[in-house]
């Protein structure tokens, strides 16, 4: 199973907003430090501010910070809440054309992965990805001036 990009953008955008919870962060200086579509990261941060994940402030001097304590955002909550399927074959969907799913165990021994894979992720929090702020490039100084390629041109 791989996370989508969404998912990927929702956590990296909640993990810069937790290494300086002293200021508003904005969409150019995220977009800039990962590489990362502006366009992008404006869906991202909308749905983010939907799902009460996220602040923002408009206006001059606006942006954005977290909603919560770092400490109460559990990473396999922002997890179920930005992957738009879960289902990891298509067993698990309500059409399912599969001719051998009245004898297949696949389908269970996936919901046991699954289910695995959010028993980890519930236990951790947003703080506990920021356990070394310190270690994160943004934080180090002045981001460069030539902007970095996002993703998707690489």
């Amino acid at each position: 199973m791989r996370l989508n990009t969404f998912t990927d953008y929702s956590l990296r955008v909640l993990m810069y907003l937790g290494t300086d919870l002293d200021r508003l962060a904005t969409i150019a200086e995220i977009a800039l430090a990962h590489g990362i579509s502006e366009n992008h990261l404006m869906k991202v941060v909308q749905e983010l501010g939907r799902g009460q994940y996220v602040e923002t402030i408009r206006g001059r001097g606006g942006g954005m910070r977290l909603a919560r304590p770092a400490g109460e955002i559990v990473v396999g909550e922002v997890v179920r809440y930005t992957e738009a399927d879960l289902a990891l074959a298509e067993c698990f969907t309500p059409t399912s054309q599969c001719r051998i799913q009245p004898a297949c165990q696949l389908k269970a021994i996936l919901e046991e992965a699954l289910t695995a894979m959010f028993l980890v992720l519930d236990s951790y929090t947003l703080a506990d990805l920021l356990i070394q702020p310190s270690r994160f490039p943004w934080l180090a100084g002045p981001h460069p001036v030539v902007p970095i390629r996002p993703e998707s041109e690489r």
